[in-house]
């Protein structure tokens, strides 16, 4: 499908110049562990506090004057860094998320690939780290899933899957505010629990009142790390009381954003009778370009358009109050890598309780299982789609 005006406008141009050595996959070369590990069940794997990765990670270094170094498949295990590594002083590091999938026809998947190794172009952009062929970056991801993929992620296993993060870090050892002349990319491979079916349904509490997310001039469409931190303290109270994520607001309309990390979409009639599938826009550059976010308007558009208008545009919390009110609202869903689609049912806004249909048990409701279905088809290789790539295994 052809992108939007927005999508190329904010697209990140490559091939661009720049000095050195350009990132080369053909130049990859492979040190495999001496200390293999056995793989635990996804139940052990996600009970305890540290992410279980699989036994290699892709790393390549980068220096301004000579450009990016041969890049390694070696041992997962720490990185060298200097204590005045640039990243850890001045937030330069950026870095993607994206899942492998071992499908019900035995072959595995990524999603979409290519959109995740564009975005990080474009979040190194904005903190001033170097940029790399998109292609080349990708077909790192496939190596690295060609040599731990069977072992982690095996046939039995058909429904699974793992979680990519690719990341791009500043290692400059200097403490200055400057634009890091050394960078590290690497790409590891681990476990994340499931999200998308929490008892109920998601509940969301929208954000505080002298809190926001992200701001209009800020880097809130960039997937840099300096995005989630600050959240962590408006999370961790509204998980206390009982919730699962902030609705995080903007502006003094309260126009709705994003549901914690992830997309947030509503469905609902709108007072003209007409249904539609409505979400935040991406023009003022608040939130992500989320590959989730965009896959599903693709396919709203494409197979629900006879009875939905599929809309990217401002609208806020008094809308969606009023239309809880007026009996209009219908269904709503978060979208992004972590949580998949999953069904919200609650949103609480100061003094108002915002309650959200959802199908039984707090599942899916009817359009919501709909998009849910048709993106999982594609992952686990149920439908044959252009979006899911199959990578080869040793």
């Amino acid at each position: 499908m052809a992108p939007s005006a927005t999508e190329s406008q904010n697209a990140p141009a490559f091939p661009e110049k720049q000095a050195g050595q350009p990132l080369d996959a053909s130049k990859l070369t492979y040190t495999y562990t001496a200390n293999p590990r056995d793989v635990p069940d996804e139940a052990t794997a996600n009970s305890g506090d540290e992410t279980i990765c699989t036994d290699h990670m892709v790393v390549a270094t980068w220096k301004v004057s000579t450009g990016w170094s041969a890049p390694e498949l070696k041992p997962y295990g720490p990185l060298n860094l200097m204590p005045t590594a640039s990243c850890l002083h001045y937030a330069t590091e950026c870095f993607e998320g994206l899942k492998v999938y071992r499908g019900y026809d035995g072959k595995l998947r990524v999603f979409r690939p290519d959109r995740n190794a564009a975005r990080l172009n474009m979040s190194a952009s904005r903190i001033s780290l170097p940029k790399a062929n998109p292609d080349e970056i990708t077909k790192l991801i496939h190596a690295l899933l060609e040599v731990d993929g069977a072992k982690w992620l095996p046939k039995e296993r058909a429904g699974s899957f793992l979680y990519l993060r690719p990341t791009l870090i500043g290692t400059q050892p200097t403490i200055g505010l400057v634009k890091s002349k050394q960078a590290i990319l690497y790409i590891i491979l681990s476990y994340m629990p499931r999200q998308d079916t929490p008892s109920g349904g998601m509940r969301l509490l929208t954000s505080p009142e002298d809190m926001v997310r992200s701001w209009v001039g800020g880097f809130g469409y960039a997937k840099v790390g300096a995005n989630y931190g600050p959240s962590v303290l408006a999370t961790q109270d509204a998980m206390q009381r009982g919730f699962h994520q902030i609705l995080w607001l903007y502006g003094d309309q309260g126009e709705c954003t994003e549901a914690g990390g992830s997309n947030f979409f509503v469905i609902w009639r709108r007072k003209d009778g007409k249904k539609e599938i409505i979400t935040a826009p991406l023009d003022d550059r608040l939130i992500l370009d989320g590959v989730t976010r965009r896959s599903c308007l693709d396919l709203a558009k494409e197979r629900l358009s006879d009875e939905f208008e599929v809309t990217e545009r401002k609208y806020t919390i008094s809308e969606l109050i009023e239309a809880e009110t007026e009996g209009r609202l219908l269904e709503s869903f978060a979208a992004g890598t972590a949580w998949f689609i999953t069904p919200v049912s609650a949103i609480q806004h100061r003094e108002h309780a915002i309650a959200i249909p959802t199908g039984p048990d707090g599942g899916p409701g009817e359009v919501t299982g709909k998009i849910k279905g048709w993106l999982s088809d594609i992952m686990y290789g149920r439908t044959e789609h252009e979006w899911g790539i199959v990578v080869s295994e040793r």
